[in-house]
């Protein structure tokens, strides 16, 4: 799925191809999660839909609660629903970067093989400053 170190960087094209599968997957996860959200606050709390979505997205989008469930199952349903949309935001933030991350540091690993090359092979280190003591 991504290119390894010793290859080279992905082209333009392919790497907004890549950001659009990696935000469909996200859109494939978070959809799913508000609508569960939606059902569960209509049907278990008993709130309008406009109310069961303002909600579940407040949740998911991670700012928070905007009313206070009422019954013992709807306290119960929305501190599940808070805990599972705190972690479909980490896991969508994550995908989301993940294209970004990898392509920065790739660039950096490819400009660091680029370096390499040029002056003649290994990375060379200075020597110790010891180094012109006899050794025992």
């Amino acid at each position: 799925m991504y290119e390894r170190k010793h290859e080279p960087l992905l082209h333009r094209r392919g790497f907004y191809r890549r950001v659009a599968r990696h935000t469909g997957f996200v859109g494939i996860l978070v959809v799913p999660s508000l609508v569960i959200g939606v059902l569960g606050f209509h049907f278990i709390e008993g709130w309008g839909w406009l109310d069961s979505l303002l909600e579940s997205s407040m949740l998911l989008g991670g700012m928070g609660p905007t009313q206070v469930p009422e019954t013992t199952a709807g306290k119960i349903f929305g501190s599940i629903y808070a805990l599972f949309c705190g972690l479909v935001l980490l896991t969508a933030a994550a995908v989301i970067l993940t294209p970004f991350v990898h392509r920065v540091l790739h660039r950096f690993h490819a400009d660091e093989s680029g370096a390499r090359e040029k002056s003649g092979g290994e990375h060379r280190r200075a020597p110790h400053r010891d180094a012109h003591k006899k050794q025992p």
